[in-house]
């Protein structure tokens, strides 16, 4: 049993040693691999983003409006960022 086991894991070896050879040899003339998946995930990330922080702003001009009923809605203060930051048409919202 011993030399069975022993003679099929020569053969193992040997198998891969040549597999690795045989693809080594190929590898020069594979196509590249693609980069539509990686462009695919960061696309819908993106819009993902996008459509979430639409939705905030949205949220967010609604709790207003319920608060102080035909008003204009002040700027939303940024979530994600709390240095300095310049606003050239509209008042800046208050630190807090």
């Amino acid at each position: 049993m011993a030399s069975y086991l022993w003679r099929k894991y020569a053969d193992y070896v040997y198998n891969k040693w040549e597999r690795t050879f045989l693809w080594d040899m190929l590898e020069p003339y594979r196509r590249p691999k693609s980069f539509t998946p990686l462009v695919t995930i960061y696309v819908a990330a993106f819009y993902t983003g996008v459509i979430g922080a639409a939705i905030t702003e949205q949220l967010y001009k609604e709790k207003y409006w319920e608060d102080h009923p035909g008003e204009a809605v002040p700027l939303m203060k940024p979530k994600f960022y709390g240095g300095p930051w310049k606003v050239l048409k509209g008042d800046v919202p208050p630190s807090e």
